[in-house]
């Protein structure tokens, strides 16, 4: 069963086509890696999906809910980290979170499990200004996981981070479908990374639906066209790389 489809999805500014009428399928509860290179079209889609940008064509649903009509009930479901966090620097993590946690009309309990989840539970009284940017990141997933959405949409949420923020960011990611049933979506460049920690992937190029399907069919689809078989990120290069000599974009 999906949780998100789209249909034909299509973002356009004048004459540039930064999304070309992609059909999405994401599964329910499991990890979904969202790839492509710079440009390629993933924050535009991300944006779409969360109502941030208005699609110029096509449609997608959300947990059953059609955007645009079911727009307010869509965001209700959907817990999100797009670029990076912003906070007030003045108030602690804790206070950070409250904010949110006020507008959103949740539980205390909701807050304090958030920041038990990410691992901010001791830092909770710390100034945000005064958090590593690893902690940011970890606050910002923490006000993306609040009350326990069905939806996660993250885009690059190891920016910046050291191999040992990497490493727990995405162990927290990978286990979130089996400890609370959501779904996440989730872009990034580092493609080793999402190797460990997707269960289906999709890339785009030039705004295009290059690829969709597990590893094991990637692997597969590699195979037949030729290319490299070793790792997802030579399978993506050599796919990224075949579609821009067809386009021209390589001579």
């Amino acid at each position: 069963m999906n949780i998100i489809e789209t249909n034909r999805l299509t973002k356009t500014y004048g004459d540039f086509t930064a999304v070309s009428g992609i059909d999405l399928h994401i599964p329910k509860g499991k990890v979904y890696g969202f790839l492509g290179p710079n440009g390629a079209g993933k924050s535009t889609t991300m944006k779409m999906l969360l109502g941030l940008l208005r699609p110029t064509g096509g449609s997608f649903t959300m947990d059953g809910k059609q955007y645009p009509e079911d727009r307010m009930e869509i965001l209700r479901e959907v817990g999100s980290l797009i670029e990076a966090p912003a906070f007030y620097g003045n108030l602690t993590g804790e206070e950070n979170l409250e904010i949110l946690r006020r507008i959103l009309g949740l539980p205390k309990s909701d807050l304090a499990e958030a920041l038990e989840i990410v691992g901010l539970t001791q830092f909770r009284l710390r100034l945000a200004k005064n958090y590593s940017l690893g902690m940011k990141q970890r606050l910002g997933l923490a006000g993306a996981l609040i009350g326990k959405p069905p939806i996660l949409i993250l885009d690059e949420p190891t920016n910046g981070l050291d191999p040992v923020g990497i490493h727990e960011i995405r162990t927290l990611i990978r286990s979130l479908p089996e400890r609370y049933g959501c779904t996440v979506l989730v872009s990034s460049h580092l493609l080793s990374e999402i190797e460990l920690m997707a269960d289906t992937i999709g890339i785009l190029n030039h705004g295009h639906l290059l690829f969709e399907g597990t590893l094991d069919q990637l692997q597969w689809n590699a195979a037949s066209l030729g290319y490299p078989t070793d790792n997802l990120e030579e399978m993506f290069l050599a796919l990224i790389d075949g579609d821009n000599r067809k386009r021209g974009a390589i001579q």
